[in-house]
């Protein structure tokens, strides 16, 4: 199978100002020059982290949905990012979107849900996770403080997956756990892992540190950019995925598990 070229882009985000954010990080868009097959944005990447769900939510036939397919058609790649989202049922969701080139589209709405800042309070809790096939790679998309969480992140030889990502709003206080877990996720599920986090300072004077980062099956750093602003694109090898992973097949002598989940409706 082919290799798979990725981008991400680490941005200031405009608080509240969907409209703002698009047009920013389309600029950032238009400068990657070369061909990818995944372009991947950040948590929340119209507003910031924001609970204001009621005022900033977008139904899924919105600006910022119309705006991910025009982009995945003319760059002939996915576009993935997270924003708010508003179902018919007028429940929100902080919505990880995995929009394709020919206009389809799949979702992720994030399972962890951050109580300190009262995310459980406005959002649904997702209670599936989504594992995409893509240019015959098999990657899972996750959101932030699902980083926290590894049974949920974990990787297994009956639904394996070779890209863990995760989108990202995570403030700079917190960095080193940040870039701990990411080579620990990276190294426990043998995959590549992607992180994908924002910078400057926030509505709530948050104050975001970046360190968005591209990680190998080992854990070591293929890309990470620290705090500016940036767009990065990557090439990911096939063939050192699976020597590493024919040189040592941990997977297969995991623990069995299976999730039970119920349906949280708000």
């Amino acid at each position: 199978m082919s290799d798979l070229t990725v981008s991400f882009v680490q941005a200031s985000l405009q608080w509240h100002d969907p409209a703002a954010n698009r047009t920013e990080l389309q600029r950032h868009i238009d400068e990657i020059s070369i061909a990818t097959d995944l372009i991947v944005l950040p948590e929340m990447f119209t507003t910031g982290f924001s609970m204001d769900a009621a005022n900033l939510a977008e139904t899924m036939d919105g600006p910022t949905v119309a705006w991910m397919r025009e982009l995945a058609a003319a760059r002939d790649a996915v576009i993935a990012g997270s924003i708010i989202v508003r179902d018919e049922h007028h429940h929100y969701y902080n919505r990880l979107l995995w929009v394709r080139p020919d206009g389809s589209l799949s979702y992720y709405n994030k399972r962890h849900l951050f109580s300190m800042a009262g995310e459980q309070n406005v959002y649904t809790a997702g209670t599936e996770r989504l594992i995409e096939e893509w240019r015959g790679w098999r990657i899972c998309p996750l959101v932030c403080y699902d980083l926290r969480f590894p049974v949920w992140s974990r990787n297994s030889v009956q639904q394996p997956y070779d890209l863990l990502l995760y989108v990202a709003n995570w403030p700079a206080s917190r960095r080193t756990a940040w870039m701990t877990l990411l080579r620990a996720r990276a190294m426990e599920n043998l995959a590549y892992t992607m992180g994908v986090n924002c910078v400057g300072i926030d509505g709530n004077s948050l104050a975001y540190a970046g360190d968005s980062a591209l990680l190998d099956v080992r854990g070591e750093y293929l890309v990470e950019v620290g705090n500016q602003e940036t767009g990065i694109t990557r090439s990911l090898r096939r063939a050192d995925l699976e020597a590493f992973r024919e040189r040592f097949p941990a997977l297969q002598d995991a623990d069995p598990f299976e999730l039970v989940q119920s349906a949280v409706m708000k």
